[in-house]
């Protein structure tokens, strides 16, 4: 291991080349190439195999990630990958869109004086070389089992589930309202960030493992959701939460106000080859716009992002607090900045101008005070600091909130939380419905993918145990 490993001292990082900022403001195409077989093998062989690996502790999926690291510096790529996958549902998925800046790549131990490993490049290099190389096999259950599952959701919580309640033989259906399988995967992450081809074959692959798809089912409507739990033995909720939060102030219901999830659904329909009025009526296009968007976290980041690549005017983000308070990613930060966003720190919006459409954001400059109940610091307002944007269009990226899914789904027996999402025991996942389970963001509120990832996974596990003792139960009568 001397000889491969611990190359930290005299190797240093290099991530994928990534394009010039001139060069992919034109375009929605990834922005960074794959690594090349030796410069990957160079950089797994940069992990120090310390004895904590904190980038595993720090991993929702607590993936295996200096052993992985050490079988790609030996060129061992299928064992990688499968110690990857092992894990991990989706691994070129989280190794391109994960914040690793926060989470893997944040809390190596090298970091300090070295720069860490470029875990999340090695990540999706893996993957990318296991279907490349026809390495990735359907999902192949021993013995089939005659139990059926239905699960309402195609995101990554319901997919990830998916995928694991096959593997073990179950009767698998994936019911879904769109009409593409994917979830906010496919629209509402940008493809500068997350190819559609990479959900799509994702798609294909559960299909030919035997995962059945509905899509453009209207459950709780036209599908009653007794009727969902009549056709199956259990039923998994995995919808997401895609309530935008508002905003308030003097002007907040002027048109030209938007909100993140609409505009990125819009732009990324577009990129699909969908018809999307909204678009080319300029309603939900940021062509010729002076573009202010509101928010800090990873979908105001994508925005900025797609803004620039409608080719705005100009794009202005506003957030009330810090570069380091920031929830998003700042590898994405700095990528917005190389593209040509105006980041205006430590500055909220306190009313909007205009008579017909939006026309300006009045923002005050703010200031960092004591820590609150959460720990993180408090902002409060600088007075006499006021001052205007210009906007034409104002996308608002606040963040996400259940929507009313007793409502939804008309059924009213479904517990909340105090914060609007699905009541679960937590060992169990299991709501207060008997059979009915729930995972994802549902559940834990508006998170990180691979969050969704390992909530399915664990859902999956959950529903499993309890098929389990069911049998073990009626074969002891």
């Amino acid at each position: 291991m001397a000889e491969r490993m611990l190359k930290f001292i005299n190797l240093p990082q290099q991530t994928p080349k990534k394009r010039a900022a001139e060069d992919r403001r034109q375009d929605f195409n990834e922005i960074y190439d794959s690594f090349e077989p030796a410069a990957a093998a160079d950089q797994a062989s940069r992990c120090s195999q310390c004895g904590i690996p904190f980038c595993s502790v720090n991993c929702p999926l607590s993936n295996n990630i200096p052993d992985w690291l050490k079988l790609t510096a030996e060129g061992r790529l299928e064992e990688a990958y499968e110690l990857s996958s092992a894990t991990n549902t989706f691994p070129e998925i989280c190794g391109r869109i994960c914040p690793q800046d926060r989470l893997c790549e944040g809390n190596c131990v090298i970091e300090k004086g070295f720069e860490s490993v470029t875990i999340g490049a090695v990540e999706r290099y893996i993957t990318d070389t296991a279907f490349a190389n026809n390495w990735v096999k359907p999902v192949a259950p021993v013995s089939e089992r005659s139990e059926s599952v239905g699960i309402v959701g195609s995101g990554p919580a319901g997919l990830a589930a998916a995928e694991r309640l096959r593997s073990l033989g179950y009767q698998v259906t994936v019911y879904d309202r769109h009409d593409r399988v994917g979830g906010l995967l496919i629209y509402g992450i940008p493809s500068f960030k997350l190819e559609k081809e990479i959900v799509l074959r994702r798609w294909k692959w559960l299909e030919e493992g035997g995962v059945k798809f509905v899509l453009k089912a209207d459950i709780g409507g036209t599908v009653p959701f007794s009727e969902l739990r009549e056709m199956h033995d259990a039923v998994l909720i995995a919808t997401g939460v895609y309530k935008a939060r508002e905003i308030g102030g003097p002007g907040a219901g002027l048109p030209g106000i938007v909100k993140a999830l609409d505009f990125l659904i819009t732009s990324n329909r577009k990129s699909l080859g969908d018809a999307v009025p909204d678009y080319h009526s300029g309603l939900l296009n940021a062509a010729g716009k002076d573009v202010v968007v509101i928010g800090g976290g990873d979908t105001a980041m994508d925005c900025v992002r797609t803004a620039i690549r409608q080719d705005a005017k100009s794009v202005t983000c506003l957030y009330r607090r810090d570069r380091q308070n920031m929830p998003g990613s700042l590898r994405e930060v700095k990528n917005a900045e190389e593209e040509g966003v105006n980041f205006a720190w430590l500055c909220a919006p306190e009313s909007f101008l205009g008579d017909d459409t939006v026309t300006g954001v009045r923002a005050v400059r703010m200031h960092l005070g004591l820590p609150d109940a959460s720990g993180r610091q408090s902002v409060e307002a600088i007075d006499g600091s006021a001052f205007t944007v210009k906007a034409d269009l104002v996308i608002k990226a606040l963040g996400y909130d259940p929507e009313e899914l007793p409502t939804a789904f008309n059924e009213p027996e479904l517990t909340l939380t105090g914060w609007g999402t699905l009541k679960v025991n937590p060992h169990s996942f299991e709501t207060s419905l008997p059979g009915v389970f729930a995972a994802g963001d549902i559940v834990r509120g508006a998170s990180l993918v691979v969050w969704a990832i390992r909530d399915g996974r664990d859902a999956a596990a959950a529903i499993h145990r309890q098929f389990q003792a069911a049998r073990q139960a009626q074969a002891a009568e």
